[in-house]
């Protein structure tokens, strides 16, 4: 009796290598590492940057190791994780701010051939492992701007309609409008127009005799309402850019009036994700310009295309604005049919509308797509004290990326293509989908941080941990001896499989998570309970020592499953409607529920066969 058929000790085995196999990278700490990216993802990466990045860490004394130039990334590994920021400084100096993008990293010690198969180190959460904090500051000065330069084209707009000739409508310091007439009926008739068209607007007279002065600004409530709303479109448009690059429970929140945090635990390409996240790109969509056209009214733009530049040098369009990249609704990667990456894009109504109108009156002319990046590159001034202060310079890049000719009217849906390559037709449909920045950003800080509870509460919390699984493991080896070693070796064999299934399936672990493995330690310690008291009552009531085995693995079977079940509903509920830490103790204990239903039923059942099965015995060290 209690003989297992030798594929179940084989399935075991198998079950048990494969968890060993997938915890394994677990073991391997990360280096802390610097990493270097492109600007743009279609940018290549070569030895040159490598050599620059190296001789600046040498010039600058800090210690390095293991330089890997990738498919799309530089990485130097650093002897010390103090060292990140120092090395970050000195190899954006060497290689510059505008073609180059520095993060901090920490690099994988997996071993290849565990990589290869796919093995990776399980994902740790910010409260445990730290993760990659980013601190941002809304350029609200930008959308103060634009607003008041759109104010300054409408109010042209109505005073000509209203028939209020003015001299002049001016935009001064990009906060106010200036409008100047000849006469005072002029000038009051223009008046009671704007108050009516703009009660937003603070409207006070100025000047005299024929320079007379309409002044138009906005009021504080309504800038901060701007401000708000731009930190409040950027906040949104970042939580989706965070979505699209799948970071696992980021932190996406605003601090104070014009600054918003970004936290990313466990993120492996930083450099990828602050080119993402930081990225100001839009696109605009203008008609090419006549050749008659005055200069006034177009504009001269270089192709992104370094091959269509050389060879065309760029392109006149015209200034007036078909539609923005704020218009777009959706945004999807194919390929034309050369094989050529594009973009497929889907507007809104009113894009649509407006689309539609300015492609139907130019069928026959060119189209121009044009890419906006805007970047803020820190540079050092010496003020009036002779204090060095770092301020953030904005630049604006408009370049081409397709000038094609509109063969019919286009509607909501159409595709741009001249992209030049499939990884940068992959970020402007992401950038794109995510929304459209309401406001520039740039960095103003950046760290790798550290637990955010402290390593102190870190240390004692995993202390603790410890200290109650080996109170379990003695106190299960006093109550039950032979049957108690049996499930304290099937326990460790349901710790070595949730960490391997958490790390295959990509789970982050947090310290809530942690409190869900603790628990699924006491269900599967539960469940042998059951059964060894089951065995207990059997030999009790007279039974044989094999047959009170056989029976109480299988009196105690339909409980435990009925418990573990029950168990795993709350686990999905607390999943479905939960967030955060909540959902990652809910992923930890269903896993565990699973690994420890496996290995107390079957587990503990092959170990007590090998130590009893097959002969005969008289008593049974329970």
């Amino acid at each position: 009796m209690n003989r297992y058929p030798i594929w179940k000790y084989f399935l075991i085995l198998a079950v048990v290598a494969f968890g060993l196999i997938y915890a394994a990278p677990n073991l391997f700490k990360p280096d802390p590492a610097v990493q270097i990216s492109g600007q743009s993802s279609a940018m290549a990466l070569g030895e040159d940057a490598l050599t620059k990045a190296r001789k600046a860490l040498d010039e600058a004394g800090i210690a390095h190791f293991g330089g890997e130039v990738g498919d799309k990334a530089i990485l130097i590994r650093l002897e010390s994780q103090d060292e990140q920021l120092p090395a970050k400084r000195a190899i954006q100096e060497a290689l510059g701010h505008s073609d180059y993008v520095v993060a901090l990293n920490l690099a994988s010690t997996t071993p290849q051939w565990l990589s290869d198969i796919g093995a990776s180190p399980m994902k740790l959460g910010l409260d445990l492992a730290g993760g990659v904090h980013f601190l941002m500051e809304v350029d609200t000065n930008t959308i103060v701007k634009n607003n008041m330069e759109s104010y300054a084209q409408d109010v042209k707009t109505k005073l000509r309609a209203a028939k209020a000739r003015y001299r002049s409508v001016d935009l001064i310091d990009d906060r106010e409008i200036v409008a100047r007439f000849r006469s005072d009926e002029l000038r009051n008739l223009a008046l009671s127009t704007m108050r009516k068209e703009y009660p937003q607007l603070q409207l006070r007279e100025s000047g005299s005799g024929e320079n007379l002065e309409i002044r138009a600004t906005l009021s504080e409530q309504e800038i901060k309402d701007l401000e708000d709303y731009a930190v409040s479109q950027n906040l949104t448009t970042l939580r989706n850019r965070v979505n699209e690059l799948g970071v696992a429970e980021p932190i996406v929140q605003r601090q104070g009036r014009n600054r918003i945090v970004v936290e990313l635990p466990g993120v492996q390409d930083t450099a990828e994700a602050k080119r993402i996240i930081g990225k100001t790109a839009n696109l605009e969509f203008r008609m090419e310009a006549r050749p008659d056209e005055l200069v006034t009214n177009k504009e001269y733009f270089e192709y992104r295309n370094e091959e269509k530049q050389q060879m065309y040098g760029g392109a006149w369009l015209e200034r007036k604005i078909i539609i923005k990249g704020d218009s777009v609704t959706n945004a999807r990667v194919g390929y034309d049919e050369s094989g050529f990456p594009q973009v497929n894009i889907t507007l809104d109504s009113r894009g649509g509308e407006l689309m539609h109108r300015a492609t139907w009156k130019n069928v026959g002319r060119r189209m121009g797509t044009l890419f906006i990046e805007t970047r803020f590159t820190p540079q050092t001034r010496i003020d009036a004290e002779g204090n060095e202060v770092v301020e953030q310079v904005r630049t604006e890049d408009k370049k081409i990326i397709s000038l094609a000719t509109v063969q019919s009217a286009l509607g909501k849906q159409f595709r741009t293509t001249g992209l030049d390559s499939p990884a940068e037709a992959q970020e402007m449909a992401l950038l794109l989908r995510a929304g459209a920045l309401a406001a520039p950003m740039y960095f103003v800080e950046e760290r790798v941080i550290g637990p955010s509870l402290g390593a102190d509460n870190i240390k004692v919390g995993v202390q603790s941990v410890q200290i109650g699984l080996l109170a379990v493991l003695i106190c299960m080896l006093i109550s039950y001896r032979v049957f108690g070693l049996a499930a304290n070796l099937a326990l460790a064999v349901n710790l070595i499989l949730l960490v391997a299934v958490m790390s295959i399936l990509g789970a982050t672990l947090t310290l809530p998570g942690i409190a869900g493995i603790v628990l699924t330690v006491g269900m599967a310690v539960d469940a042998n309970v059951l059964i060894f008291s089951r065995i207990r009552e059997e030999l009790r009531n007279g039974m044989p020592p094999q047959s009170a085995i056989t029976a109480g693995f299988d009196n105690a079977y339909s409980t435990i499953v009925d418990a573990n079940i029950t168990t795993l509903i709350v686990a999905v509920i607390l999943y479905s409607i939960g967030s955060g830490p909540v959902q990652g103790f809910a992923v930890t204990l269903s896993i565990g529920i699973l690994t420890s239903m496996f290995s107390a039923i079957m587990g503990t059942r092959a170990i007590i066969n090998l130590f009893y099965g097959g002969r005969r015995v008289q008593k049974l060290w329970i």
